[in-house]
């Protein structure tokens, strides 16, 4: 088991920035493919970034291209998510997902919510216009 716990959201304007962290524990973290997903008010949940297990790939939807960057550190079992430029329609609940990479190069990344074995019970993130 793989226990993930984000912190970091909040209520943010328009154009400002917020960082969110997600902790694992339970499992070798770098065994695991990471990734953040956001799930807005009546609509699927939907992937905002992924990491290969170690962070040497990366993916973001083109929602957040250029604005979201996600980094991890596997001495502390940590993933993060950087988000600048942010706009109302960021507004959602945030997800860290884990899903175990056993592939020898360690740069696969997963993109669909089904991929993942493991998630963090969310945070919310508001943006204010």
């Amino acid at each position: 088991q793989v226990q993930l716990v984000e912190s970091g959201g909040g209520l943010v304007q328009a154009g400002g920035s917020l960082s969110l962290s997600c902790a694992a524990s339970g499992r070798t973290f770098s065994d695991y493919s990471m990734s953040w997903f956001r799930q807005a008010p009546g609509k699927e949940r939907e992937i905002v970034a992924a990491l290969s297990r170690r962070g040497i790939t990366t993916y973001y939807s083109d929602s957040v291209k250029g604005r979201f960057t996600g980094s991890r550190d596997n001495t502390k079992n940590t993933v993060y998510l950087q988000m600048d430029s942010l706009k109302p329609e960021d507004t959602a609940v945030y997800y860290c997902a884990a899903a175990e990479d056993q592939s020898y190069l360690g740069i696969q990344y997963y993109t669909r919510a089904g991929q993942y074995d493991y998630w963090g019970q969310g945070t919310q993130v508001t943006v204010s216009s």
